[in-house]
Formats: C-alpha cells, sequence, structure tokens
C-alpha cells in the first residue's frame, strides 16, 4: 500500500473503466428519503444490487430539474428534518463502498460560500458535485474550488445545448458528462431509445470524460438501449425514488430494481448464459 489516498475525481474514473457491465450503473437516491436512515440502507442495497457510482440528491423546496416523483421525494424529505448535513453524512456513510456524487441546487451552494460548501463535500467522503442549475458563466469559482480537492464538478448537457456550449461545457467536465436524453424533467418515460446514439455521439465529441445518460431511462430495455447507443454509465432516478416510496421495506424494493438493471447491462454473452 502506497498510502496514497485516491481522490474523487480518480475514483469516479476508476469506477467507468472498472466495470464488468456494459455501462456503469448509477442509481440515483433522494437525501433522506424516506428517512436520513433509511437512505443509507438505499444506498447500501444499490451498492449490493451493483451499482458503479451513487448519485445522491440533497432535498431543495424549489428542485427546477425534478419531476413529479423526485419533487415529491424531496419535500417529504424536508419535511422529515433532512438538511445538508444529515445529507453529507449520508454520503460519509456510503463513501467506503462506492463513490457518491452529490446534486444539489446552486443556492445550497453559494449560501454558506463556495470554499465551505466544498470543504463540507470533500470531509464527506464524496467524489463529485452535480449542480443542474449553475450557470456555465459562473461555474469557474466551484470548479476552481472542486479541483483544489480533487473532487469532480459534473455538468450537465441537454440535446438543445447548443455546439459552441458543448465544447466549452465539455472542456471543463470532470469526472463524467451528464448528459440529459430528452427535453424536460426528470421521469420515467416509455420511449426514448430512437434518440440515445444522437445525444451520445454529440456529447461524446467535446469532451474526453465518460459520457452518463441520464432523465427518464427506467427500465433495464432502456438502460440496455443506451449503453448500445454509445453511452458510458447510465443514470437511473425516478423508478428507484418511486420503489422506495412503494415498498414495505424500501432499501429490499430499490435493491430488486438495482439488480434488474445490473442484469440488463451484463455482457451479452453473460446474459445469455443466463
Amino acid at each position: 500500500m502506497s498510502g496514497v489516498r485516491t481522490t474523487g475525481a480518480e475514483r469516479i474514473a476508476e469506477s467507468f473503466a472498472g466495470t464488468s457491465k456494459r455501462a456503469a450503473l448509477m442509481p440515483y437516491l433522494m437525501g433522506g428519503f424516506p428517512t436520513l436512515e433509511e437512505s443509507v440502507r438505499i444506498g447500501q442495497a444499490c451498492v449490493e444490487g451493483g451499482a458503479d457510482v451513487l448519485e445522491l440528491g440533497m432535498p431543495y423546496s424549489d428542485p427546477l430539474a425534478d419531476g413529479p416523483v423526485i419533487h415529491a421525494a424531496g419535500t417529504e424529505a424536508l419535511q422529515a428534518g433532512a438538511n445538508v448535513a444529515g445529507v453529507l453524512e449520508v454520503a460519509r456513510a456510503l463513501a467506503d463502498s462506492v463513490p457518491v456524487v452529490l446534486m444539489c441546487y446552486a443556492n445550497m451552494v453559494y449560501a454558506p460560500g463556495v470554499e465551505a460548501f466544498v470543504e463540507r463535500l470533500d470531509q464527506s467522503g464524496a467524489c463529485g458535485l452535480i449542480v443542474p442549475d449553475l450557470p456555465q458563466a459562473e461555474s469557474a469559482e466551484v470548479l476552481a474550488a472542486c479541483d483544489r480537492r480533487d473532487l469532480a464538478l459534473v455538468p450537465l448537457v441537454a440535446p438543445t445545448t447548443t455546439t459552441e456550449s458543448l465544447a466549452l461545457i465539455g472542456a471543463r467536465a470532470r469526472g463524467f458528462l451528464y448528459t440529459v436524453s430528452v427535453v424536460g424533467t426528470t421521469g420515467e418515460r416509455r420511449a426514448l431509445g430512437e434518440r440515445f446514439a444522437e445525444v451520445v455521439a454529440r456529447a461524446k465529441a467535446c469532451t474526453d470524460v465518460p459520457v452518463a445518460l441520464g432523465f427518464g431511462i427506467s427500465t433495464p430495455a432502456q438502460a440496455v438501449q443506451a449503453a448500445d447507443a454509445g453511452a458510458d454509465g447510465v443514470i437511473v432516478g425516478t423508478r428507484l425514488v418511486r420503489a422506495a416510496g412503494e415498498g414495505d421495506d424500501p432499501a429490499v424494493a430499490v435493491g430488486l430494481v438495482v439488480s434488474e438493471l445490473a442484469a440488463g447491462l451484463a455482457p451479452t454473452d453473460q446474459r445469455s448464459a443466463s
């Protein structure tokens, strides 16, 4: 053992490079839903089910990118007392098992000060940060603070992102490039795959980091479509948050869905053998 700490950005890169699946599987969980304690159990179930990276949502009162299922979960988490400190403790509890990337909104970063927020994130053991409403023009301060701690500031691109903006965002991407598959908020959708290849190819042309596809992916078949389209990672959120809210045991319910997604992303020969 060299004793040298693997940085957050390095851990994310290793998870993408080292996955045995056709694409890295990144489940999303809402911190504090149904409770902070259950969030930890749900995260552990995701890891046991085959997660390569976890996206941990921070509940927020005005979540512009969240569809109704995740918005409702965040509202319930806030009503139950979830806050920044509590969700960072969830990250701390899970960080040894899997790279954790925190998803929050810009006000939560700026309210305590960028340096203070990113320092707390680093101390939690999390590997990166996603801020969907962070304007590109204002991202330099947050990026610099993350870079100083070798944390990954993960940007988002959408089908509506201009070619010029794609080039700028892709060059600054750390960890992976979160590529939104559709226009709109998060949520489950019936048909998506016909545009995956176009969206992924456009994102890959602008960056050297892995491309992870999210928004609307909820079934093993859709996850496979994303992998077939060339995505390096697949992000699944609403389906898992819904499972956490419907099951008698949220961790068991979510773990089963993650296991199904992981099985779907197994290499073709393994799926054929099973």
